[in-house]
């Protein structure tokens, strides 16, 4: 879902072996082996990281009359030159992999005093108290529960929302799964979805209309926005979508909704592509797009946000202040929360801004403004933490209380979706792009 910029990168062959074995074959792969392996990717990191020797399985034997392929149902590569016998018994070298949760999105069920966080990285829901406190010098947080394991259908997980009606926990899937899943509130462990709806590939964050018992989900490609009824599931299809030339959306992804006055927000990094008209992609400046809130079709904008005075660079989530109709930014690479009146249009500076090294904020991607505690939570993909301000907070701020799944000044390793590389011999570097 994002990548650090400049940094240096190693990686373990999953984009190799994708194009090596083609997908079919690596997922018939998978599932002789148990499905219990992860291909991860490798960059250099600080000390903090846990390096693991991963478990050996059987040893292969290739030679020039063994088809791997077979094994698995595909058809037989005639090699030119099949040479001598390869035995491949032996482990990688090392693999390096982050075993701390890296928390992507946050929500608060103020009901039961909770907050739940969407861990990306371990593919798992984590439920804390609403008032844990990691202080310097203690361990970390301890969850009351989690959500995790393969019933739970929890992959790539890029939103965790809560029905304000029961305590529905809702997950939305980003990346293959094509899904958003629900559980009940109390659920734990390798809990099974009581719901499962299926949704346009590349699904990203979500909101509900309590009142007209509807909720949206922003899309990154193609950009839109999708209105299903509450409680929609299976291959249910949309009441309405927003989407076409005319919304100026583009590759989407935060998003929240103003009932109070009638407002759909939506942030968009800028990609624009018709998969249709070869040569039709372009890079415009990072948005957010405000429009109606029962928006339907080609609907062009109420106002934009756009502009190098707003700040925005790779916004994730956004949470609107119900009271005030505030509306507050997790900008990702700026490393800041940031809020802007919901009249603001146009090249507009943002109202405040939370930044610095006192506030925690590192690569912060998920929001949620907790409008009856008036607070503001956020994610950081940095260092496997959840931070909560004041709700007026501005500038350098020290958070209120800190939520920590890993050491002290930890620094997360920020793999994201690792999709292709790259080797440059003279530095000796392989750059992956997540």
């Amino acid at each position: 879902m994002r990548s650090g910029r400049g940094r240096k990168f190693l990686i373990a062959g999953i984009g190799t072996a994708v194009f090596l074995l083609g997908s079919s074959v690596i997922d018939r792969i998978w599932n002789r082996f148990g499905g219990s392996a992860r291909l991860v990717s490798i960059e250099e990191v600080p000390e903090s990281a846990e390096c693991i020797r991963p478990v050996s399985a059987s040893p292969v034997s290739l030679s020039s009359n063994h088809n791997l392929f077979s094994d698995f149902g595909e058809p037989a590569i005639e090699a030119q030159d099949a040479g001598p016998t390869l035995n491949l018994d032996r482990p990688p070298v090392r693999i390096l992999r982050d075993t701390a949760p890296i928390y992507s999105s946050v929500a608060v069920d103020n009901k039961r005093n909770e907050v739940f966080l969407q861990d990306n990285n371990l593919w798992s829901i984590r439920v804390f108290s609403r008032t844990d406190n990691a202080k310097p010098g203690t361990p970390p947080t301890e969850a009351r529960r989690v959500i995790v394991g393969n019933d739970t259908d929890v992959q790539f997980n890029s939103c965790v929302y809560i029905d304000p009606f029961n305590g529905d926990v809702y997950s939305v899937e980003n990346d293959i799964g094509d899904v958003i899943v629900t559980f009940e509130h109390d659920a734990t462990g390798n809990a099974k979805p009581i719901r499962k709806l299926r949704v346009t590939h590349r699904a990203y964050a979500m909101a509900m209309d309590a009142e007209n018992q509807e909720f949206f989900v922003s899309v990154q490609h193609p950009p839109q926005v999708a209105v299903y009824r509450r409680g929609a599931e299976g291959s249910e299809k949309p009441k309405r979508l927003l989407i076409g030339d005319k919304t100026q959306l583009s590759d989407s992804h935060g998003m929240a909704i103003d009932t109070k006055r009638k407002l759909l927000f939506v942030d968009n990094w800028g990609n624009i592509a018709d998969d249709a008209k070869p040569g039709s992609g372009r890079f415009e400046p990072p948005s957010i797009t405000v429009y109606r809130l029962d928006a339907n079709g080609d609907e062009a904008p109420l106002r934009i946000i756009q502009g190098p005075k707003t700040g925005l660079d790779w916004p994730g989530s956004l949470s609107v202040d119900s009271d005030t109709g505030d509306l507050y930014v997790a900008n990702d690479m700026g490393q800041d929360l940031i809020v802007f009146h919901s009249t603001d249009q146009g090249d507009v500076a943002p109202s405040r801004t939370i930044k610095g090294p006192h506030t925690g904020l590192t690569y912060p991607v998920g929001i949620y403004v907790d409008t009856p505690n008036k607070e503001v939570w956020a994610t950081n993909i940095g260092n496997s933490t959840a931070t909560v301000y004041p709700l007026t907070a501005n500038g350098d701020v020290a958070p209120l209380r800190v939520i920590r799944s890993a050491e002290e000044n930890k620094q997360s390793l920020r793999f994201g979706k690792t999709q292709a590389l790259a080797y440059d011999s003279v530095r000796e570097q392989i750059l992956v792009p997540n």
